[in-house]
């Protein structure tokens, strides 16, 4: 059985000019299944923007860390015969932020077991589960900084009430805690610094709205010609990332 989400995706994404072909093997369902839903004479009930996911998240701020860590280094897959592989990439250099990663997923889902696998440079903490792309609505086609990415309000109101939690896990997938240096008057000064860095226009705004609510100053830095950089340099904002988020270990 299917829930209403997973059965809306699948009409939706036919709706959007997939073929049924491409839909059953992105979503692992199978064409017969999705055939009856599209044949349906009564439509399925379609769920409000507001409304909570099919599985709503056990550990709302473990939630609020795995968001961030999704939205950085996070992907779904199919399974074959139904359900989602969720996968977070962690280098092997933060062993600490595996294990966090791992411990922040059997917190939303006490009942989903969770299992690293080793590649080159890095672990993918994967978890199977049949509710992670209700979870985790952003997921999509094609890459995140090619795509819109905008939090459901049951999502947004997980991060207003946990955003630091939010905050470490964008910074823990996708940022760093440095020691900048400069002269002045012939010596050396050295400060701590945050980077933020991300593709997505949308990820990089959901990152600064937060911290703007937990009252960190930032700013933008562009590579090349690219504004892709949040930094925080100002030593009061940078004491309070310190006390809430820290360097990664």
């Amino acid at each position: 059985m299917y829930d209403v989400a997973t059965r809306m995706h699948a009409l939706d994404l036919l709706s959007n000019g997939r073929s049924l072909n491409s839909v059953s093997k992105e979503t692992g369902i199978s064409r017969a299944a999705i055939r009856a839903w599209k044949s349906r004479l009564e439509p399925l009930p379609r769920l409000l923007p507001h409304a909570l996911p099919c599985a709503a998240p056990t550990d709302k701020a473990s939630y609020a860390y795995l968001l961030g860590l999704y939205l950085g280094d996070g992907c779904i897959s199919p399974h074959p015969r139904g359900g989602q592989y969720l996968r977070i990439a962690c280098a092997d250099a933060w062993p600490g932020l595996i294990e966090l990663c791992r411990a922040a997923i059997k917190a939303v889902r006490l009942d989903d077991k969770v299992y690293l696998l080793q590649k080159q440079g890095c672990v993918a903490v994967t978890s199977y589960g049949r509710h992670w792309t209700c979870m985790f609505p952003q997921h999509g086609p094609g890459k995140k900084h090619e795509r819109r990415i905008v939090l459901e309000a049951w999502q947004q109101e997980i991060v207003d009430a946990h955003p630091w939690e939010f905050l470490r896990g964008l910074i823990h997938s996708d940022g760093c805690r440095v020691t900048n240096w400069t002269v002045r008057n012939g010596k050396r000064y050295e400060y701590p610094r945050y980077f933020f860095t991300n593709k997505s226009n949308d990820i990089r705004r959901l990152c600064t709205d937060t911290l703007a609510k937990v009252g960190v100053e930032w700013t933008i830095l562009a590579r090349g010609s690219d504004p892709l950089n949040v930094s925080v340099a100002r030593k009061r904002s940078v004491a309070l990332m310190d006390a809430y988020i820290g360097p990664k270990y």
